[in-house]
């Protein structure tokens, strides 16, 4: 069920408009969590927090995600997506800017439960407002949006690490970079489609219930995608570094290829999904993952890893705009629902995977550990098998 928003058949310049500012909004999307990464030991530093509290911060963010999961469908449904972008980049860069101001943990855990709870609303909204964009403009277009994701997320992280080395204070970038991309969000959010409620008495499937049939499904195998991301992220540079006897400076390179193939991948996911069903590129993409990431744990060498990370990356890219775009097409339900139903299952594979290759490597080894990235894409290539036939609607 669609949100009503502006005529159907809106002009093309207004569709360009809302193009170049979607591309904007996950752009921002990205650059807020990779300005966040970047930060996380500034974080520590500056509140004197033990390796067990920033746990517990991470854990309270984790929790403010799931938790406004289970709203965020009818909050888009019922305010429309310009407006839950609007709050959802200006409750999280305030929340960003404030970090090293807060006098402790007691004071740290509500705010890092409103820091998860608003990249959530802004991620379901943004989603939300690519899938209106892209059947009002019968093109192909998530992938490129989630590259922007990715484009932002490294240009956040980019972004840090220049002003570190300038001699900026921690808490200064904090707040500049904050305000500057919760403008941006605010100038792109004018130009939105969805910028409009739903009807009060319409709320027939804009509600959050634990997703059932094809809807589990797609949850689930964009949980196994998540999954061997998470991993990916969190244990690249380790594994190069620690189990292959790898340098600091091409270790480094082991996350630089894997995210940086996942962009370029991004950016092309939208022709590949003009050519080929998305069950069978999804299957593909599985596929693709796991050869890859099997190879390099088979070789075991830097130079093997390094090219095998690439091709893992290009292998994860584009299984969530996939998936997402594919829930947001289910009948009887709003677009921002499926997507939120979704992300919800799928976040669990996301905070899952890292902790698990860990426990692995700790009663094992790591090579064995990430095995699990492994196991994750084949299974993802597998279940999409079953997927033949249901997904024609995403197409």
């Amino acid at each position: 069920m669609p949100l009503p928003s502006l005529a159907l058949a809106a002009p093309k310049a207004a569709l360009k408009t809302a193009h170049h500012a979607s591309r904007l909004q996950f752009f921002v999307l990205g650059a807020l969590m990779g300005t966040w990464g970047a930060h996380v030991p500034s974080l520590k530093a500056a509140l004197g927090l033990s390796d067990g509290g920033l746990s517990l911060a991470l854990l309270a963010a984790a929790c403010g995600s799931v938790l406004c999961l289970l709203l965020a469908g009818r909050l888009v449904h019922r305010l429309g997506a310009a407006v839950c972008l609007r709050w959802g980049c200006g409750l999280g860069a305030a929340a960003l800017a404030g970090l090293l101001h807060l006098p402790g943990l007691a004071w740290l855990l509500p705010v890092m439960v409103l820091l998860g709870a608003a990249m959530s609303i802004f991620d379901v909204a943004a989603n939300a407002e690519g899938c209106e964009l892209e059947a009002r403009s019968s093109r192909k277009l998530m992938s490129g949006l989630h590259a922007m994701f990715s484009v932002g997320g490294a240009a956040g992280a980019l972004g840090v690490a220049g002003l570190i080395r300038l001699g900026v204070p921690a808490a200064l970038q904090l707040a500049a970079l904050a305000a500057a991309l919760a403008a941006a969000s605010l100038w792109a959010s004018r130009h939105m489609l969805l910028n409009q409620a739903g009807h009060a008495d319409d709320t027939a499937g804009a509600g959050w219930a634990w997703p059932r049939g094809l809807l589990r499904t797609l949850g689930l195998l964009a949980a196994l995608g998540l999954l061997a991301e998470g991993a990916m992220y969190d244990w690249s540079v380790v594994y190069l570094r620690d189990t292959l006897g790898s340098g600091p400076a091409l270790a480094a390179l082991g996350y630089a290829s894997f995210s940086g193939a996942m962009a370029g991948a991004r950016f092309l996911g939208d022709r590949l999904r003009e050519r080929y069903a998305p069950a069978a590129l999804l299957g593909a993409s599985g596929w693709l993952a796991a050869l890859a990431m099997a190879g390099v744990l088979w070789l075991g060498s830097p130079a093997a890893a390094l090219l095998g990370f690439a091709l893992v990356g290009l292998g994860l890219a584009n299984v969530v705009p996939l998936l997402y775009i594919a829930a947001s097409r289910l009948p009887g339900i709003t677009p921002a629902s499926g997507i939120a139903m979704v992300s919800s299952v799928s976040f669990l594979g996301f905070v899952s995977g890292p902790p698990l290759v860990g426990a692995i490597a700790q009663a094992s080894s790591l090579r064995l550990g990430l095995v699990v990235v492994v196991l994750a894409a084949a299974a993802l290539a597998l279940g999409a098998r079953t997927l033949q036939g249901q997904l024609a609607h995403a197409d």
